[in-house]
């Protein structure tokens, strides 16, 4: 959790210095337990999806900073080469098949993959990260409905940070119980308190393990959403009152004194692990900023299938014509 909650402080910092690509990024600064609890319940082999606020979900599943701060970067050395940006990151080789932007959209690609590994007789999982405010999408309930069944192995994991966008959950739903809608499908269904990691990955652990054996599962994970939406949202529709009641609800602060207060780690020990991350955070920034962009030539690649001709540039079309003329 604090190599996460360190990431998403640095891309901050990438964003504000104007070296990230495009113009939105999203942090997941105060979700860090649903992260790092659900995804220490994988194993090799497991697949994922994830939302437009991912950076901590794939950071959890074992991604290399530096080549994820890369691709924030927009630089030819990160995971999809600087083509994906923030909120479209994927790598196959860890089972990430892709975040996206669009609310929702990452969710019925784990109905696929849960059929897959059925039918191959995996034992593999595949799990939907998403936010609350993808409990509005007909998608979701699509793929639960499916989910359920055909007996698949998929988990559908809801971080329910209270706002979607800038809509609080009360004012977007009558019933905030979330996994109630889940369990009407037929699926195992908990909340759970995302202030302690450890709550989260002992309801992850029990829901994740049914679906291998055939039980399809929803998880919410309950938390606050530190910031705004996006970087440059100063959340307007948020009281103060309320922001500084919900930072105070911090997953990695509470994981800090547990360990104190059980005598598991020292004040010094997890100081020094702070210091330590701090510099492996700091050094993907310089990393990045090292990096090259990637060529223009690049642009279609991985777009069109390896033998098929790539498009023709308009300009160079323009002229082509021109001069025949």
């Amino acid at each position: 959790m604090r190599r996460i909650r360190t990431f998403e402080e640095r891309v901050g910092e990438l964003f504000v210095r104007g070296q990230s690509a495009g113009s939105m990024l999203h942090l997941s600064i105060g979700e860090e337990s649903a992260a790092a609890g659900v995804c220490a319940n994988l194993r090799d082999g497991d697949s994922f999806t994830t939302h437009h606020r991912g950076h901590g979900i794939f950071l959890a599943r074992g991604a290399d900073p530096a080549r994820m701060m890369a691709e924030i970067g927009g630089k030819e050395a990160g995971y999809c080469h600087g083509k994906g940006g923030s909120m479209h990151i994927a790598d196959m080789g860890l089972g990430h098949l892709g975040a996206n932007a669009i609310v929702g959209g990452g969710i019925p690609a784990v109905v696929g993959a849960g059929l897959s590994a059925r039918h191959h007789k995996t034992g593999a999982v595949s799990v939907a990260f998403f936010g609350d405010g993808a409990t509005g999408q007909g998608i979701l309930y699509e793929s639960m409905n499916m989910a359920a069944l055909w007996h698949l192995p998929c988990v559908f994991v809801c971080i329910n940070n209270q706002y979607g966008m800038g809509t609080n959950i009360a004012q977007a739903t009558a019933n905030p119980n979330l996994h109630e809608r889940a369990a009407a499908f037929g699926l195992a269904a908990e909340t759970v308190d995302g202030l302690d990691v450890e709550a989260v990955a002992e309801a992850a652990e029990r829901l994740v393990e049914g679906a291998r054996a055939g039980k399809p599962a929803f998880l919410a994970v309950s938390c606050y959403r530190f910031y705004g939406h996006a970087r440059k949202d100063k959340s307007p529709y948020r009281d103060p009152v309320e922001e500084e009641a919900g930072r105070r609800q911090d997953p990695v602060a509470f994981a800090r004194a547990a360990l104190i207060d059980r005598g598991l780690e020292s004040e010094s020990e997890l100081d020094r692990l702070d210091t330590e991350i701090g510099a492996e955070m700091d050094a993907t920034i310089d990393f990045t900023v090292a990096q090259t962009e990637p060529p223009l030539a690049s642009m279609f690649r991985d777009v069109y299938a390896p033998e098929e001709p790539e498009p023709e540039p308009v300009r160079a079309r323009i002229d082509r014509v021109l001069a025949r003329d």
